[in-house]
């Protein structure tokens, strides 16, 4: 008989996991234009020259041309005004071939970005982020436009899918959120609670959070805090989403870093049932295949009509 020390999480492999995604929707969006003549379309708009923000929206528009789906792209400078980026993306609401619209976050600090992503049509809201999606996600509405594809480091429904692809069932467990963020942790937990998971939401005012996460059968971390959650804190064949992407600092490394996620792989590898990897895993794979997803559902809506 195997002991504890032997035992080895099963790896949740987002990579593979969104390949599979990914071929099913360039079938798709080969179908729509051999029967409409149409395509997707997908506005991608960045402010600035930040490197993450850049490497990003790079990944999104690759991703774009690999599945066939338009990329409209909208490049401003980081000192552009609010009224010009809230007119551009007027512009593009009435755009008849561009179906989903995604503003890469963070914006500069002059913006107000509650105001600018509340000014994206509900039905190109690709990110899920406007606050009437957010607000029906809330009252568990069942005509929602999209649900949160996250376009930095979370990913609500890559979250569940990964859990369901994976083979692990939600309805009935006990899920911990480690973090509560407007992009992360308050929508995730929100999207469990849909999927009749009772949810607890571990902050940074939580008391004694180590006995909270210990009773878990699915643990999202998304704090931002480098392994935070400990090989201790984890229930014996837990899942863990780890969508925590931090940066530590490593000699043996040319860049002198490497990226860890919230919880201690290592030591959860040990206990864990299934774990995600960082990177790899939650961060990057899942979030574009789901933001693809988005963009051409939005599309079916308006050419399959």
């Amino acid at each position: 008989m195997a002991s504890q020390s032997d035992h080895k999480a099963m790896i949740i492999d987002g990579k593979a996991i969104a390949q599979t995604i990914r071929s099913k929707i360039a079938v798709e969006v080969r179908n729509l234009s051999q029967k409409y003549d149409k395509v997707p379309g997908l506005a991608v708009v960045i402010m600035g020259s930040r490197k993450d923000s850049q490497s990003y929206v790079s990944m999104k528009r690759k991703a774009c041309a690999e599945v066939g789906i338009t990329s409209v792209d909208v490049d401003l400078p980081e000192n552009v005004s609010q009224d010009d980026l809230i007119a551009k993306v007027h512009k593009l609401n009435v755009k008849p071939d561009v179906h989903g619209i995604l503003v890469q976050l963070p914006l500069p600090r002059h913006i107000n970005e509650e105001k600018v992503l509340s000014e994206i049509s509900i039905e190109r809201d690709v990110d899920g982020f406007h606050s009437l999606n957010i607000g029906k996600l809330a009252m568990k509405a069942e005509n929602l436009y999209s649900f949160l594809a996250l376009p930095r480091q979370d990913i609500g429904n890559g979250c569940l899918e990964l859990l369901s692809r994976s083979g692990i069932s939600i309805t009935g467990k006990k899920a911990v959120v480690v973090g509560r963020s407007n992009i992360v942790g308050s929508p995730v937990a929100l999207l469990l609670l849909q999927a009749n998971a009772t949810v607890t939401v571990v902050h940074s005012h939580t008391l004694d959070p180590e006995s909270i996460i210990r009773q878990a059968c699915i643990i999202i971390a998304a704090a931002g805090q480098a392994m935070m959650v400990k090989g201790g804190w984890i229930k014996p064949g837990a899942a863990i989403i780890d969508v925590g992407t931090n940066a530590i600092d490593d000699s043996r490394k040319k860049s002198g870093y490497r990226l860890v996620g919230d919880v201690d792989f290592q030591e959860a590898c040990k206990v864990a049932g299934w774990i995600t990897p960082v990177p790899g895993g939650v961060v990057g794979p899942m979030t574009v295949e789901m933001l693809l997803k988005n963009t051409l559902d939005g599309a079916k809506r308006v050419i399959a009509k």
